[in-house]
């Protein structure tokens, strides 16, 4: 008596399950907030490409920038935005991530649009109703076992309807509870290191030099010159200060770039992989 109750709560449970997937694939109830959840990765992906294209451009101008000193009486040309050219580099493939990322969210969106088409709807209504009709045994004293290609037909058509609006779901949350934080300090820092290079290459930048009129005296020459002189070290310990603090910028810049770079990676490849795969088992399962 009780296997037969277990048994009848059993057809219940898959009678239920099987409502409730035709009901959701008809009336999408997880397709609008998986597209506004993409809506805002995409968002976010194209403010950090236009960032890291903004900064590539003010660093490629701190490059080219020169400073004449004369320590010494001897002429020294600095170019100290040449320290920047390993981050350049980096920002460069950051931006090219970035627009990778943006395509990547953008065909997740299709996908979900796709996915949402009434026919998928319609193909899942009729295998998942055939399927329940052999497994429940309608019209028949015991249920009767569906077959194979039903069962990975209805996993099939599982997976396109509701794959991607669950997996875009499940990789905001995470995005949301263990990403976010460390996302906004980041972009912050970004967001301000277009303006703060501008700012450390100037520091660098020696005053120009005013020339001596023909009827100062001697002495007055010879002062001038024992006071550029005192000028010119000075300039160049300020010299090497600054460079200093470019390297330093250059290697805070970089640690926000990589864990940009990470935190990207994993919203677009490696969490949805995850989640895709564990949905795959955990549908399989069910319908095994």
């Amino acid at each position: 008596m009780l296997l037969k109750h277990q048994h009848k709560a059993k057809k219940m449970t898959v009678a239920i399950a099987l409502i409730a997937m035709i009901l959701s694939s008809w009336f999408a109830l997880l397709d609008l907030p998986a597209t506004e959840r993409v809506d805002a990765g995409i968002k976010r992906a194209l403010i950090s490409f236009t960032t890291a294209r903004a900064l590539n451009a003010v660093i490629s101008v701190a490059q080219g920038t020169e400073i004449a000193a004369q320590p010494m009486g001897v002429g020294v040309t600095l170019t100290p935005g040449q320290l920047l050219d390993p981050v350049n580099d980096l920002i460069e493939r950051f931006s090219s991530l970035m627009l990778t990322a943006s395509v990547a969210l953008g065909i997740q969106k299709i996908l979900i649009n796709i996915g949402s088409y009434w026919p998928i709807s319609l193909l899942l209504t009729l295998a998942a109703l055939r399927w329940g009709w052999l497994y429940l045994g309608v019209n028949k004293t015991e249920s009767q076992k569906p077959p194979k290609w039903l069962s990975k037909t209805l996993i099939l058509l599982l997976m396109v309807r509701f794959a991607i609006p669950l997996v875009t779901i499940g990789t905001d949350y995470v995005f949301q509870k263990y990403l976010a934080a460390e996302y906004t300090a980041s972009q912050q820092s970004m967001d301000l290191a277009s303006s703060n290079v501008g700012d450390l290459v100037e520091e660098t930048k020696s005053p120009a030099e005013e020339p001596l009129t023909e009827d100062e005296s001697l002495w007055e020459k010879s002062k001038a010159n024992i006071d550029n002189f005192i000028n010119d070290a000075k300039e160049t310990v300020d010299v090497k200060a600054h460079v200093a603090k470019l390297q330093l910028a250059a290697q805070q810049w970089t640690e926000h770039i990589v864990n940009l770079i990470v935190i990207f990676v994993l919203q677009t490849l490696c969490i949805p992989l995850l989640l895709m795969w564990f949905l795959y088992l955990g549908m399989r399962r069910l319908i095994d």
